[in-house]
């Protein structure tokens, strides 16, 4: 008995000892990108170390070949592990938080699982495909898969009701004090915007229309044809004329400028500004026009934001409805328009514009390739 209870505990033994160990993989995550230590590796189990080295949550998932998986969310500094067992083929690896949010802004990329012992090889069609597309990946994010690599255009129609904003105190200084802490130096600058600023309750209808084309092309192709013209709440026309994209980083963190559809951020969100509410956009653009003023041309080189995004007023009073509006309907289009840097303030209360259509629509023509 002895004998026979020794020799299975040595098959045993034998048995787990020849049980592959996992391929590791270290995963580095930061705004706006993930970084793997190896592009590829063989079928298998396989440990992905994923370790966040951004300033704000991120998540970490793998998909393809029927599996996905993820880590939903890890803090800043922190690291944790996922083990899968994959087979070969091609799987998409990105950052889960806020739907498409944060893939959109690059942090997404590809693993090769290989048929081979040493994971150095790549299949001989994907290779042939990798070299097709490579025109395509001169049009993506950094980070990007070649499937992103099409242009993504959005045609928008300001609607229904027309409202300038006008300084005001921020509704919601107690939600948004905790998010203004990981601003840093920008912080004593919002914190001013919360006792005066331009996300207020402080709203008079007005009239208007405006209308654009934008394009996401890539960090330095990206494009904007748009038109806007309303009269404000002191009898002033103003017309405003979109130029081209701005596609150097803005203000706020983290940063980032350009055409970019689909975004979840602002609020408790931790991206960008937390004196919005956390919104869904189905595209956010920063741009600079020329602007007129009772056809007098104030300055050719204003600077615009502009989204459409999910319902943040109450229809009637227009006063600001939630701190987390993101499951609101997209409808929203906010035009917000300030001086060019080193110009004076803009004739109008508190130096800026903003004005809101608020039953606005979207249509998405084909997309080409980029």
């Amino acid at each position: 008995m002895l004998f026979v209870a020794l020799s299975f505990h040595l098959v045993t033994l034998a048995a787990s000892s020849s049980a592959p160990s996992p391929a590791e993989i270290q995963v580095q995550l930061s705004e706006w990108k993930i970084q793997l230590s190896a592009a590829s590796v063989p079928a298998g189990p396989v440990r992905f170390i994923v370790h966040n080295g951004g300033s704000i949550p991120h998540g970490f998932e793998v998909e393809g070949g029927g599996l996905e998986k993820e880590i939903e969310l890890i803090q800043p500094g922190a690291s944790d592990t996922l083990e899968l067992q994959l087979e070969t083929g091609r799987y998409e690896i990105y950052c889960p938080v806020g739907g498409v949010s944060h893939k959109n802004l690059g942090m997404e990329t590809g693993l090769t699982v290989t048929g081979g012992s040493t994971g150095a090889s790549i299949k001989a069609d994907e290779s042939m495909k990798a070299n097709e597309s490579m025109k395509q990946i001169e049009a993506t994010r950094p980070g990007q898969s070649v499937a992103m690599a099409t242009t993504k255009t959005i045609a928008v129609e300001g609607g229904g009701p027309v409202i300038q904003i006008l300084p005001g105190p921020f509704p919601f200084p107690d939600s948004a004090a905790p998010v203004l802490k990981a601003f840093g130096d920008e912080r004593e600058g919002l914190e001013s915007q919360v006792k005066s600023g331009p996300y207020s309750n402080n709203v008079t209808p007005i009239s208007g229309r405006f209308s654009f084309t934008a394009w996401d092309l890539g960090p330095s192709r990206d494009s904007v044809d748009g038109n806007a013209t309303f009269v404000t709440k002191d009898g002033s026309h103003w017309r405003l004329r979109l130029d081209r994209v701005q596609t150097k980083d803005v203000p706020h963190h983290p940063r980032f400028g350009g055409v970019i559809m689909g975004l979840y951020y602002h609020g408790n969100t931790q991206v960008h500004t937390p004196l919005v509410p956390t919104i869904n956009s189905r595209v956010a653009l920063w741009a600079v026009g020329h602007l007129y003023r009772d056809d007098k041309l104030v300055t050719d080189n204003a600077q615009v934001h502009v989204m459409l995004l999910s319902r943040t007023r109450q229809p009637g009073n227009w006063a600001l409805a939630c701190w987390d509006c993101s499951r609101n309907p997209i409808e929203e289009l906010q035009l917000q328009i300030l001086p060019g840097p080193g110009e004076p303030k803009l004739e109008a209360p508190g130096g800026f514009l903003f004005v809101n259509w608020e039953k606005s629509s979207s249509t998405a023509p084909a997309q080409q390739a980029g």
